[in-house]
């Protein structure tokens, strides 16, 4: 039996001990900018943390689950205009993952994509509906609350102070654009993040707080599991979150 503190992940096991598998979640984060305050791997961190708490609780409800090591790059072109911002954009991004989940399936039934970063979002469903098409059990979930600001603002920064404290530097955390991410989205497209914020900032971060963040965290695992319970999937190969649908 595996250590619980492991978080079942896959990276560490050997073959033999798996036995079989039920489930394997794959964590899809992204390598850019997140403000003067956060570090380049926040959306890896989140994901990766959210997966490994939500498999701890599907482990507990019997499905025998892994969680994959982490994606740690993504479509995130958006950030270029950063240094130390990596991208391999949607189309490399969507070939890796539908690889990824080709090979898993050869020895799990079942595979599901968390992500944590929103560039991802249209290669991911791209690349799950191509797979669900060859017959592949396959989709995706968020890592993402209603209401929550678009990047490196007080969602992200608390998430980060709960689950990391020690990689946050709040004291050089700064307020960029505040609008909801539909109105700067035509300017993003076209221009960039750097051109809506030059601290690469949407949101304020500068109240955000590590019990907040425990709250969200909460919030996300608690969804994920509630997804990948149900199997509702939505036209983006999206497992709905049937506490969302119900209401």
């Amino acid at each position: 039996m595996r250590r619980r503190e492991d978080g079942w992940g896959l990276a560490g096991a050997h073959w033999p001990e798996l036995g079989d598998v039920d489930l394997v979640l794959v964590p899809v984060g992204s390598t850019e900018q997140h403000g003067p305050h956060l570090p380049f791997d926040t959306d890896t961190v989140i994901a990766a943390s959210v997966a490994a708490a939500a498999a701890e609780r599907l482990h507990d409800d019997g499905v025998s689950v892994r969680v994959a090591p982490p994606l740690p790059f993504g479509a995130s072109g958006e950030h270029e205009a950063f240094p130390g911002t990596v991208s391999i954009g949607e189309e490399v991004l969507a070939g890796v993952v539908i690889e990824m989940a080709r090979s898993i399936r050869t020895w799990a039934p079942r595979v599901v994509f968390v992500n944590g970063h929103g560039g991802n979002i249209r290669a991911l469903s791209g690349a799950v509906a191509q797979l669900r098409g060859e017959g592949h059990d396959a989709a995706w979930v968020p890592c993402a609350t209603p209401g929550a600001d678009a990047h490196a603002g007080h969602a992200e920064t608390s998430v980060l102070l709960n689950l990391a404290p020690e990689r946050v530097h709040l004291a050089e955390a700064v307020a960029g654009p505040v609008a909801p991410v539909e109105e700067l989205m035509p300017l993003l497209r076209e221009r960039g993040v750097r051109a809506v914020s030059p601290s690469g900032v949407l949101g304020d971060p500068t109240a955000a707080s590590a019990e907040h963040g425990a709250l969200v965290v909460e919030a996300m695992t608690a969804s994920l599991v509630r997804r990948v319970t149900a199997a509702a999937v939505d036209g983006r190969g999206c497992l709905r979150d049937v506490a969302t649908v119900e209401r």
